[in-house]
């Protein structure tokens, strides 16, 4: 089965220096059916005006991913990091026992286009960790860049979970198979595809169940995330 998640049916907050659609409730945006999905909590796909940002603030018990699609991510936190993420990279924060931390957009003339995950870990009060890595391009498959083991320069996700990226061409087509009923989110951030028939757009999200195999036919140039998700 699966369930499509339209851009136009997201949550939306806006103030003048922030826009942000919400996948899933979050803060005063509250939608029953779109508690989050598996173990996947939170997906918001953010705009941050020049040299503005999120101040430092708290969180607990949760993995934090995030995934700059246009701009600079600058981040610092309560565990003495201090980073800038750009496109091409993948970036962790494991909450555990708990962190503070702040998100700016590090430009002072250009926005910030970035989408930030939150997935549930499998334990609770984990020691606080931070982890960034680069992505390693290669166009038309399935790039693994997050996973419990962290294996293949993947970051370490501490949930039993299996995040990928794909760069797609037009006219290409790739296949992904869910083992053991595992089930499995898509996330559409750029261009359109054709989710096992069915058409997606930028903004567009899809919860996967109860389906052995997905293929994925690219009808514009495509940049998407697929998470493999626990039953």
């Amino acid at each position: 089965m699966i369930n499509i998640r339209k851009s136009s049916e997201r949550g939306n907050s806006r103030i003048d220096w922030l826009n942000s659609y919400h996948t899933f409730s979050f803060a005063d945006y509250y939608d029953p059916e779109f508690m989050g999905f598996s173990d996947l909590r939170v997906i918001n796909e953010d705009t941050v005006q020049p040299a503005n940002g999120f101040g430092r603030h708290p969180h607990k018990d949760m993995e934090i991913i995030s995934y700059v699609i246009e701009g600079a991510l600058e981040h610092k936190d309560s565990m003495g990091t201090g980073s800038i993420i750009k496109p091409g990279e993948i970036q962790r924060m494991s909450a555990g026992s708990g962190v503070t931390h702040s998100e700016f957009n590090h430009s002072k003339t250009d926005p910030l286009h970035f989408l930030q995950i939150w997935i549930l870990p499998e334990k609770t009060d984990l020691k606080p960790g931070y982890e960034q890595k680069s992505i390693t391009k290669s166009t038309n498959k399935f790039i693994l860049i997050g996973s419990r083991a962290g294996q293949n320069g993947a970051i370490t996700i501490h949930q039993d979970i299996e995040l990928f990226v794909a760069y797609l061409t037009a006219n290409h087509t790739v296949d992904h198979t869910f083992k053991n009923g595992r089930n499995g989110w898509v996330q559409i951030i750029k261009g359109k595809i054709a989710l096992n028939g069915q058409s997606l757009a930028a903004g567009d999200g899809a919860a996967i169940s109860d389906e052995s195999k997905i293929q994925i036919q690219c009808v514009a140039d495509t940049e998407l995330l697929l998470f493999d998700l626990a039953p």
